[in-house]
């Protein structure tokens, strides 16, 4: 094991960036349109999912009747919303990737470029 510091990625060796360059970056208006673009689907996103898991788990013990439900055979209600949380999950990530890829990352990829024109002058 190494205790070297890890190389940059190819193509950036010759970028060097001052120590306190983040910190003029972070106070960009285009970084904090890029924050807030980022929030807009996240924090919706994440307080949708933790609604949803939080009824599956007080109806799992406030409406055990409810989910002993038999819908086919031996799979009851309480089984199909345990499956869907594994569901809500995929189409979370999928949604955010296709967000991120429309969104965010042209932004992103727009103020990377500005920061690194910026070192090459």
């Amino acid at each position: 094991m190494s205790t070297d510091t890890p190389s940059a990625p190819s193509g950036a060796e010759d970028v060097q960036f001052p120590e306190n360059r983040y910190v003029e970056v972070a106070r960009t208006s285009e970084f904090d349109n890029l924050r807030r673009v980022f929030r807009r689907f996240v924090f919706p996103a994440t307080v949708a999912f933790l609604v949803w898991y939080g009824l599956y788990v007080v109806m799992s013990v406030y409406a055990r009747g409810f989910m002993d439900t038999k819908v086919v055979g031996h799979i009851n209600v309480a089984l199909i919303f345990g499956l869907l949380q594994f569901v809500s999950t995929f189409l979370i990530a999928w949604l955010y990737t296709r967000y991120a890829d429309n969104k965010i990352d042209p932004l992103a990829d727009q103020l990377r470029a500005e920061v690194e024109g910026e070192q090459a002058k």
